[in-house]
């Protein structure tokens, strides 16, 4: 049966962060990002929100996504995906209160059951830039300073960024054969657009949308083949309960619970559409973040709440074909 596995990683889609102590802070990977503050909005655990970093300061993040599959096939010969690890170290700098930028670097592990083909290595370097605008009888470019109160308006960014082609695309496995979706990189840049709507609507209580578009170039790798990955378009949805604030210890905790929405559009290869790619899901993201002075570290558990795969039983090792993903993301603001 020809199990596919998971194209590398494009983005810091899922990069995420928040920092306190002073209003404004945190990020999300594709330039969404955090709470602005203790008594501020919140943040999710994946998705982007709609804060921008002070100008002048600077965000170092760290992520975690571990990605544990299901096997379809009992038969020892027939080796399936075990398990993922995508890291991704980034770095963002707010250069006015409404225009944040970022960089990521990506490292990727993509392990299969014993005696498999298990691949590692760092993956295309991202780039991406966000502006912050804010709802106040029209749309307005982030000040300089924002009350309680403005943090109270609605928030919203729009983002875009690119991958370069960093990573390596033609790993081989011990017959000497390329498989695409096992490789760390894509061959070409990959590239992204995306808006964010958030809103603190009661004193505890932040709602935060995300949509975003994320489209592939056609590579033609050193075996002669040439593939392009189906677009991937999301809509992310999540709520965010300030359960916690300590203001002499600089402490607040949250509790978030996103919806995510993902449709895959079919790969395709030498020119025709590729079988048993592609399809439709919503993954559920339970999660806490704990604020600490200007430290963030939030943890997730995301699992599939609803899925319509193309041929699902040879999807093995792609996303919607998850037991479960944790997630770990560690960030700070200087």
């Amino acid at each position: 049966m020809p199990y596919r596995t998971a194209k590398p990683s494009a983005t810091a889609l899922g990069l995420v962060s928040a920092l306190l102590a002073a209003p404004a802070a945190a990020h999300h990977g594709v330039a969404g990002l955090g709470a602005a503050g203790l008594l501020g909005p919140g943040a999710p655990i994946e998705a982007a929100t709609s804060a921008t970093l002070p100008q002048g300061e600077t965000l170092l993040y760290l992520k975690l996504d571990h990605a544990k599959y299901k096997t379809f096939d009992s038969d020892p010969d027939n080796l399936e995906s075990d398990y993922a690890n995508y890291w991704m170290a980034g770095i963002g700098y707010g250069f006015k209160p409404w225009l944040s930028a970022y960089l990521f670097v990506p490292y990727h592990s993509k392990v299969d059951e014993d005696g498999g083909f298990d691949t590692h290595g760092f993956a295309d370097i991202s780039l991406f830039g966000q502006i912050g605008l804010r709802y106040d009888e029209g749309l307005k470019l982030i000040p300089d300073n924002e009350s309680l109160d403005d943090l109270e308006d609605w928030h919203f960014t729009v983002f875009g960024g690119l991958t370069l082609p960093t990573g390596d695309p033609d790993l081989r496995d011990r017959n000497g054969e390329i498989d695409p979706g096992k490789s760390t990189g894509f061959g070409e840049p990959s590239w992204s657009v995306g808006v964010t709507a958030t809103r603190q609507f009661a004193p505890r209580w932040t709602f935060n949308q995300e949509l975003s578009y994320l489209g592939f170039q056609e590579h033609q790798y050193a075996d002669g083949n040439r593939t392009q990955f189906g677009e991937e378009i999301r809509a992310n949805s999540a709520l965010i309960y300030r359960l916690h604030t300590d203001m002499e210890r600089k402490l607040r905790v949250d509790l978030a619970l996103e919806a995510q929405y993902l449709h895959l559009g079919r790969d395709r290869t030498n020119g025709e559409a590729e079988r048993a790619t592609g399809g439709d899901m919503i993954y559920a993201v339970p999660g806490v973040r704990v604020y600490w002075d200007r430290l963030s570290i939030g943890l997730g558990y995301k699992t599939i709440a609803w899925k319509d795969l193309n041929e699902e039983d040879e999807q093995q090792g792609g996303e919607g074909t998850e037991r479960y993903r944790l997630l770990l993301t560690v960030s700070a603001l200087f």
